[in-house]
Formats: C-alpha cells, sequence, structure tokens
C-alpha cells in the first residue's frame, strides 16, 4: 500500500507558515516539526482513490480482511517505541501512557480482526416458502477524524471496525499530533491493497472538507461538541452517517457511606489522569455533606502526589483555556485548596487543581475543562448530587461511589448518560461500548457494536417464483 507522504520538516527547519502545523514538544517547548495541510487537489485525489477501491475491497472475503487487518495489529506493535515517542513528542503524555495507547491500538486491531469475519445478519421469521432474512454491507467511504489525546487507540478502533467490514477509509488525524498519526495510519495501510486506507494532514477546515464530501458514506468522529454538531448538520443534509463521540463533562457523586480517603483517590485518578485529557476524566464532583470536610482535605493531599505524575497539557493555548476557567470560578466565589496557578517552568505544564465551593452555575462546572481540575460541589445527599448531575447538555458517562445498592440502582435508571460506572471511575469489560448521549454524540463507539454502526442492513425478502399471493402465509 503506498500513501502520498507531503514533507515533513524536523527540527532544523523553520516554525511553521500559513497552511502548515507548527509542533512543539509540550514538556520543553522545542520545536518539533512542520506538517503541511492538506489542499483542495490532494483532498479529491485521495477520496477519489478510496471510492475507486471500495467495490472491489466490499467483495473482498471477511476471512481475508481479518487476516490482513491481524497482519496490521502486528506492524504496529513492531513499531510500537516509535509510535510512542513521536505520541510523547508531540502531546507530552508520559511515557507508559504512549506505551499503553499503542498496546490498547494493537488489541482493538486484533479484536476486530476476529470479530469482523464473525459478523453476522439475522433470519426472520416469514411467510411459508420464502426466506427472510437481514445482511450487513459495508457502506463505502468512512471518514475517521481523530484527536489527539489518545492517538493511537482510538484510530484503531475506527479504522480497524470499518477496515474489517469492508469499508475504504479516509483518515484525518488531529494537526496536534500529526507526525503520530500519519505515522500510524501508514503502519496499517502496509498491509492492506491500495488505498484502502488513506491519510489527510490539516486542521479543521481539512476535515470539514472530507466530511461534506458526496462520496463519504459515514463520518466518524471523535473530538469537540462544536465540530461534531456541525459534522452532524452536514451529514444530515446531504444523507450521510454521523457517528460522534464528543465532548463530555461526567460527574461524580459521592455518597456519605464511603471512605473519604478512598473517594478522593478515585476523585483525584478521575480528575488528573493524563493532565486530566481523557474524554472521560471526572469534570465535576458531588460530595455528601456529611464526609465533605475530610474528602477535600484528602483530595488536597492527593493532587500532590499527582504533581510529578502527569505530563504537560497539549499546548500552551490549551492551558490559557483550562486557566481561563480557573480564574472565573475562582472569582465567582470557588476556592482553591491545591493548584490553581501557571507554572514558570517551559513547556504548557498546569498543577493539579482541586476547587472547593464551586456551585452549579460556574463554567468549570458545567463546561468540559480537559485539564487536571477537580471541581467540587457539596450537595446534602447522594439523591441531591445525582439531581444535579443528571442536569446537564453532556451525556458521555458518570461515575458513582456509594455502599448502597438502592443509590447504586438509581444511578443506573437516573443519569442520561451512555455510560454509568460505579465505584470505579475507569474500567471495563473488554469488547465494551459505549452510546452518548446529547450533545456528547450519537452512535456506538467500539466493541462489536460499532461493526453494526459501520455496515448498512438489507432486508431480503425471498420467496419461489410464480406463488400466488393469496398462497403467503
Amino acid at each position: 500500500m503506498t500513501i502520498t507522504t507531503p514533507r515533513h520538516t524536523t527540527a532544523t527547519d523553520r516554525p511553521g507558515a500559513a497552511g502548515e502545523s507548527a509542533i512543539t514538544d509540550p514538556a520543553t517547548g522545542d520545536f518539533v516539526g512542520c506538517v503541511p495541510h492538506a489542499g483542495p487537489a490532494l483532498i479529491d485525489s485521495v477520496i477519489a482513490d478510496a471510492a475507486r477501491a471500495a467495490p472491489g475491497w466490499a467483495r473482498t472475503e471477511p476471512a481475508e480482511r481479518g487476516r490482513l487487518l491481524a497482519a496490521a495489529a502486528d506492524g504496529v506493535e513492531k513499531r510500537a517505541d516509535e509510535l510512542a515517542r513521536w505520541n510523547q513528542r508531540e502531546t507530552g503524555k508520559t511515557w507508559a501512557d504512549c506505551v499503553g495507547g499503542v498496546a490498547a491500538a494493537v488489541g482493538t486491531l486484533r479484536q476486530y480482526a476476529q470479530l469482523g469475519p464473525l459478523h453476522r445478519g439475522r433470519s426472520l421469521q416469514g411467510a411459508h416458502g420464502a426466506v427472510d432474512l437481514m445482511a450487513h454491507r459495508p457502506h463505502g467511504v468512512v471518514a475517521v477524524l481523530t484527536p489527539w489525546n489518545d492517538p493511537v487507540a482510538i484510530a484503531a478502533g475506527l479504522i480497524g471496525a470499518a477496515v474489517v467490514t469492508g469499508n475504504t477509509v479516509v483518515h484525518k488525524p488531529s494537526e496536534r499530533c500529526p507526525h503520530t498519526g500519519r505515522r500510524f495510519a501508514e503502519t496499517v495501510a502496509e498491509t492492506l491493497p491500495d488505498d484502502v486506507l488513506g491519510v489527510l494532514d490539516g486542521s479543521g477546515a481539512v476535515g470539514a472538507a472530507v466530511a461534506a464530501d458526496e462520496r463519504i458514506a459515514v463520518v466518524a468522529h471523535v473530538g469537540g461538541s462544536a465540530t461534531g454538531a456541525d459534522i452532524a448538520r452536514t451529514c444530515a443534509e446531504r444523507g450521510a452517517k454521523s457517528l460522534r463521540e464528543n465532548g463530555g463533562n461526567d460527574a461524580l457523586v459521592i455518597d456519605a457511606d464511603v471512605s473519604p480517603r478512598w473517594a478522593a483517590e478515585q476523585a483525584a485518578l478521575g480528575a488528573f489522569a493524563n493532565a486530566g485529557q481523557i474524554c472521560v476524566s471526572v469534570e465535576r464532583i458531588y460530595v455528601a455533606a456529611d464526609i465533605a470536610e475530610e474528602f477535600l482535605g484528602e483530595l488536597a493531599g492527593q493532587a500532590e502526589t499527582w504533581r510529578e505524575r502527569i505530563g504537560p497539557l497539549v499546548d500552551l493555548p490549551h492551558r490559557t483555556g483550562v486557566h481561563r476557567l480557573v480564574e472565573q470560578a475562582v472569582s465567582a466565589g470557588a476556592r482553591p485548596i491545591a493548584g490553581g496557578t501557571i507554572p514558570s517552568a517551559p513547556g504548557a505544564w498546569y498543577p493539579p487543581t482541586v476547587l472547593a465551593d464551586c456551585t452549579d452555575t460556574m463554567a468549570v462546572m458545567r463546561e468540559e475543562v480537559f485539564g487536571p481540575v477537580a471541581p467540587v460541589q457539596v450537595v446534602d445527599d447522594f439523591a441531591a448530587g445525582l439531581a444535579t448531575a443528571a442536569a446537564d447538555r453532556y451525556g458521555l458517562g458518570a461515575t458513582v461511589l456509594t455502599a448502597d445498592t438502592a443509590h447504586a440502582q438509581s444511578a443506573i435508571t437516573g443519569l442520561p448518560v451512555g455510560t454509568v460506572k460505579i465505584n470505579a471511575v475507569f474500567g471495563g469489560a473488554p469488547g465494551g461500548a459505549a452510546q452518548p448521549r446529547g450533545i456528547s454524540g450519537q452512535g456506538f463507539g467500539f466493541g462489536p457494536e460499532l461493526l453494526d454502526e459501520m455496515t448498512t442492513t438489507t432486508v431480503v425478502h425471498w420467496q419461489a417464483p410464480g406463488q400466488a399471493w393469496s398462497d403467503r402465509g
């Protein structure tokens, strides 16, 4: 498989000009490289190639598609260190997180290599003498638009599910980690036939052009809610399908019957891991008044232990946005009990931050901060916290910490989110899927259900010729 590769400059070249992404290391501020954005001619060429390749790839035996995807997983595994190094230099993630992201990508590709050939239709109960069934078929060309916070693992899921079900793919990785995204796509594409997987570099304008192209049947997007809403409108206008996992404002509701220390450990893990730059990070915390004081003390202590365990934010503009929300909250009455200041060191570092005395009118509680910030609101009891957590525009996930089974059940039925976690901010069974709600997106991401999203269903009624209508049934 060959991919047209634009010029990628090195640290010895000049910083980026118009139409290029200039990447700096978030940990040091050192220049990493420039990547030019795809222009209209290249966008048209890559989509045209994918459209031409689609019929042949759809006719390829499912077992063969699975075999080739498994070979791609092997290739990614061999280049794990290289991909992890690019990821660390471009996004600032810790080395362990970068290596873990590549390992997750390898596992995901192998999972879909196995599940793809087993993806089956359904038989229906029809008339005697007739056969009724549903058969899955690929959509055609799928656009995969992925973010910077876990660029290899997220791309692996969407690309793997699309390719193994017979679609061709046009992939646009985030302009914040273009070297990582392109190298991953090139590695996967090496085992596939020509033009089954193409890649385009560029900003949101390139993604918008791809999403608007009539030859794109599905747009799979992981990223911000505003961009996702634009994609949904574009797809609706031209009759294409959008599959979106967008922003989240995941709540953590803490009952009065749990250990404050353990609750603080869970809150810190959820809010500070990967510097709070995870789609399902804990974004807002509601703690029952009976344990609030002890919990806040423990959480402030946890913030200090996390200082050396996280990397920087992805870049300086993102840090500016995170700090602005913290400053606004403090101006409105929130009390910083850990962090909350910009370090003097080079790079885009930001300390684990805990804000007490927050209210649900503050933007830090209502919007996705996407940084290592734990805003805490004290509530009367679990029911009050649950009700406040549920009154939100986002619908990605939420966590409750409780020893009360009735309270856990009320969370499952009362939280309008795709994933409810009980007594663990992270985790889940292999192959688990999620179906976000509200402005957090639409459709299943990951798991066997993603294979359904990547295919369309043909309903077949097959009856012997010449049989009279009155004889049916």
